[in-house]
């Protein structure tokens, strides 16, 4: 991948990194589906003032695109993050990669299955298992919050392959963001209305409005913009990488913000994370081969 792809996969993981934080926070006080339709249709109302979309927009494509990658996934790990810790819903997100191989090799002419990529991505997770540390996978969690976030990241995987067809279709990303965007929020209103019947719990606190709107306007909608232009320049299956590198942000901005503490474990899980994306980058090949 070119530098500047690099640089957008680092911004993006920094972006859906305190993802799950902001979740977390919000869902202490909302609905897992309320927390979604705020996410998703703040989001859609910026990207909308900024990209008005088509009256000849491809609306079945931006509502199977929006419930693959936005109110399907969303919701999943939502309320999974009501069962289980932050921790442990970012590890199951790091499987992510794994099913893209799978959905990728048999749905995709050219990027298919081979040594390499399994090696470098089975390097990768092991280092998102060695950074977040045992304590968390202990942490208290249900099969049934584990369960869906392994669904959420399943979806995101044929999400990642389905949307490959922007490209095709000449739609920007800025666009592609705005209609799956618009369409997850007309998929979950409904569901969320049924469920959660927002109106009868008490008004959020202010920490749960900052969070949602950081959720809104950083983790989804500058996010998607880039989602969708890393897409188009390095494929599925190198976009998906940023499951790898999600935790690693959370764990600096802890240190950082809260003032977390760094173990040795965490230095070890970032190292093998490294070694995993430059296996799969190919840089780690084409040195050995260069030394030859």
């Amino acid at each position: 991948m070119a530098l500047r792809v690099w640089l957008w996969l680092l911004s993006l993981s920094v972006l859906w990194g305190g993802s799950f934080f902001f979740a977390k926070v919000a869902v202490g006080e909302l609905g897992p589906f309320t927390v979604v339709f705020a996410r998703v249709s703040l989001a859609a109302l910026v990207l909308a003032l900024v990209v008005p979309l088509r009256r000849d927009a491809p609306w079945p494509t931006y509502f199977a695109m929006g419930f693959l990658n936005n109110a399907l996934p969303f919701s999943l790990i939502f309320w999974g993050q009501t069962e289980i810790g932050s921790g442990l819903a970012s590890i199951l997100n790091a499987t992510t990669p794994l099913f893209t191989l799978v959905v990728a090799h048999f749905l995709t002419p050219d990027e298919k299955i081979d040594r390499t990529k399994i090696v470098a991505l089975l390097m990768g997770l092991s280092g998102v298992v060695v950074l977040i540390g045992p304590p968390t996978l202990v942490g208290g969690s249900t099969l049934w919050g584990q369960t869906a976030c392994l669904a959420a990241e399943l979806s995101y995987a044929l999400a990642g392959i389905y949307g490959r067809r922007f490209q095709r279709m000449g739609i920007a990303p800025t666009e592609a963001a705005a209609g799956q965007l618009t369409a997850s929020t007309v998929l979950i209103l409904p569901i969320m209305l049924v469920i959660d019947r927002p109106w009868t719990l008490p008004p959020p606190s202010l920490t749960v409005w900052l969070a949602l709107g950081a959720l809104a306007l950083l983790s989804t909608a500058l996010a998607y913009v880039l989602y969708f232009r890393i897409l188009a320049a390095a494929g599925a299956t190198n976009l998906l990488l940023v499951t790898f590198l999600i935790p690693v942000p959370a764990i600096l901005l802890g240190a950082m913000v809260l003032g977390e503490r760094l173990e040795p474990r965490h230095y070890a899980g970032m190292a093998l994370i490294g070694l995993g994306l430059a296996v799969i980058d190919g840089r780690i090949a084409g040195l050995l081969r260069a030394a030859k």
